[in-house]
């Protein structure tokens, strides 16, 4: 029997979509708009990066911000149909499938809260200087992992997420090859 791989991205992208059709605090994320990138990390170690989420605008949506007295702009990202997106989802791998499957999908849930609520392309702020993640990283990773298990109380169709079970190497070894998108870090664009 010929294996043609599992398309991580793919999976990924159906699932967050399930979360934000369930989740009333994420259904103004427009998942159209946001580019699924598949990471490959240089060391399977636990410290790093799992995924992150890349704003393709400024602060409030802006398409030009002054930095250092010059204009800038953010390269465009878009799909094969011209789309632009506004946000990168990106997913470190092996690093985050070697999670325990409650933490990959507190991580999914981190990643996506942090878009807008105007969904302009900004980051979601929280007043403050850590206007990321507000004043306790503890408090927002734990209002994550609240979240994680109302999306799991609706009952999602485990098979949505059954992949999240296994670490990296399970995946390889039932696909043979575990592939996703690409995309290139965008860039700052002097005006």
């Amino acid at each position: 029997m010929e294996r043609h791989g599992f398309d991580f991205t793919s999976a990924i992208r159906c699932l967050c979509a399930d979360m934000i059709g369930r989740l009333v605090e994420l259904q103004h994320i427009d998942l159209e708009r946001v580019a699924i990138n598949l990471c490959q990390t240089r060391k399977d170690v636990k410290h790093g990066l799992y995924a992150s989420l890349t704003p393709l605008r400024f602060e409030d949506g802006a398409v030009q911000k002054k930095l250092r007295g010059r204009r800038y702009s953010v390269d465009r990202v878009c799909n094969r149909a011209g789309q632009e997106y506004l946000y990168i989802l990106s997913f470190y791998l092996p690093r985050f499938m070697n999670t325990p499957v409650e933490e990959k999908l507190s991580t999914i849930i981190h990643e996506l809260w942090h878009i807008s609520p105007d969904f302009n392309g900004d980051l979601r702020r929280h007043l403050g200087r850590c206007y990321a993640h507000g004043p306790s990283q503890r408090d927002y990773d734990a209002q994550m992992d609240r979240l994680a298990q109302n999306w799991l109380a609706l009952s999602p169709p485990e098979h949505l997420y059954h992949f999240l079970v296994g670490d990296f190497q399970e995946l390889v070894v039932e696909y043979g090859k575990v592939t996703g998108a690409h995309w290139p870090a965008p860039k700052l664009v002097p005006l």
